[in-house]
């Protein structure tokens, strides 16, 4: 499996999982207090965002299967690259 952060758009399974989930977005805590940030957050497959109760979040360490990865451009790998060099600077990259 992919170990770097993966782009969005990404659907995946998840370890235990019988829908697949699609990644929205990165770095998500679900309290004020950020005691737990989590590595995304996503919504169902194939059906997408339908409120925000139906989010989830997740760890990278969660994914059992990659089906298929978002849009990856010039764009998305050099704020791939950021992202990760500040998550290693932060010491939030697992």
């Amino acid at each position: 499996m992919l170990e770097q952060v993966l782009p969005i758009g990404t659907v995946v399974m998840l370890k235990g999982a019988i829908k697949r989930i699609m990644i929205l977005g990165y770095q998500q805590s679900p309290t004020q207090d950020m005691q737990k940030i989590y590595d995304y957050i996503g919504c169902s497959y194939p059906e997408g965002f339908i409120g925000a109760e139906n989010m989830l979040m997740f760890d990278h360490s969660d994914i059992d299967h990659i089906y298929t990865l978002g849009l990856q451009n010039d764009e998305q790998v050099s704020f791939r690259k950021d992202l990760e060099a500040e998550l290693d600077r932060l010491g939030l990259r697992k």
